[in-house]
């Protein structure tokens, strides 16, 4: 077995009493506090969370704006300097090799930010697929990746903040400086809160996490554990690889075709979308609330009757709806919302209604 890599902020983690758990390859905070009481931060005032496990992929050269055109589903030529957008790579079936967030740097500059499990894969990929004209670069180990999200995010940012910093509106990107580092921080996240990333040199994210913290005291701003983010991603119904998302999930069945450009586009794996277009009843994503006693969680049959319809690929209980939720994939014919269905919770039944997505928000 291979050593567990550790981020820059592991000795911060330690000294703030972080329960550490192995995480794709990273030994990451799973929570601080409560896993609940973390929660109930970011949805209420902030929480900061060290997600440098992510990796960071850029792309330049003359090559490189047509490469990505190729390689990714979301339009590249109408993504402006500064801007980022999320998408998909997909692979020639039209499955899901990773979801993506492209951010356009420079005038022949993006960076891919890329699942943490998948940055050998996609760096792989990428590289087999990219032309002589484009650069590829992983700055992945290099680069701490700091999210702040929370309603009080802006406010406790602009505390530390030089005075000629503006902090970017959402999707957007803008170089900064914070507590005197100079950082490039994105308007986006992973919580369904609003709030900002931030990418730092790896030197320097510890004073950073530490004045972040500092700035947030005020309205009480917890360091937050890769549990609290997966609850609150499970809220805002964001999928998440490995779950909602692999190889041979295409982005229709799992409700993304907002982030799919027309399929007359030259990108990998369009034709096989084209072509998976025609079949009678594929499955579609859909988001339930147990009705009966009982936590849904990953791997659960969901049936309808005797029958097996589907898979779930994540559950939890709601801190925020104080209810136990869950997605997971069924039939198209039988993902209507109000749809009842039951989950197999340790081999008995349990009554579940499909809702609307995402459950807050």
């Amino acid at each position: 077995m291979s050593e567990l890599r550790r981020t820059a902020l592991h000795a911060t983690h330690a000294r703030l009493g972080a329960r550490l758990v192995p995480f794709a390859g990273f030994e990451m905070p799973v929570q601080y506090s409560s896993i609940k009481e973390e929660h109930q931060a970011v949805r209420e005032r902030a929480g900061l969370f060290d997600v440098s496990h992510m990796g960071q992929i850029q792309v330049s050269g003359d090559g490189a704006a047509p490469f990505l055109e190729r390689l990714v589903t979301c339009d590249i030529a109408t993504l402006g300097r500064d801007h980022a957008r999320y998408g998909l790579m997909l692979n020639d079936e039209g499955g899901c090799v990773d979801d993506v967030m492209v951010t356009r740097v420079g005038e022949q500059t993006w960076f891919l930010c890329v699942n943490a499990a998948n940055v050998d894969k996609d760096r792989d990929w990428i590289e087999r697929h990219a032309p002589p004209t484009a650069r590829i670069e992983d700055r992945s180990q290099a680069t701490a990746l700091l999210a702040l999200q929370g309603p009080a995010a802006a406010e406790v940012l602009s505390r530390i903040a030089s005075p000629d910093t503006k902090l970017p509106r959402r999707f957007r990107v803008a170089r900064a400086e914070l507590a005197g580092v100079r950082v490039l921080a994105s308007g986006t996240g992973y919580t369904g809160s609003p709030g900002f990333e931030i990418y730092a040199l790896n030197a320097d994210a510890p004073k950073l996490f530490d004045a972040i913290l500092e700035a947030g005291a005020p309205e009480d701003v917890r360091p937050a554990g890769l549990g609290a983010r997966d609850t609150l991603r499970l809220e805002a119904a964001l999928p998440l690889y490995g779950h909602e998302l692999d190889d041979t999930t295409s982005p229709f069945e799992a409700g993304l075709d907002r982030f799919v450009k027309p399929l007359d586009r030259d990108f990998i794996g369009a034709r096989a979308l084209a072509a998976r277009a025609d079949e009678p009843d594929p499955r579609r994503l859909v988001g339930f609330e147990m009705i009966g006693r009982g936590i849904a969680r990953a791997d659960y049959e969901i049936v309808r009757g005797d029958r097996v319809v589907g898979r779930v690929t994540s559950g939890s209980p709601s801190p925020t709806l104080g209810k136990s939720i869950g997605l997971g994939y069924v039939p198209r014919s039988q993902s209507a919302v109000g749809e009842t269905l039951s989950i197999l919770v340790r081999g008995k039944p349990v009554a579940a209604r499909i809702v609307e997505r995402p459950f807050v928000g």
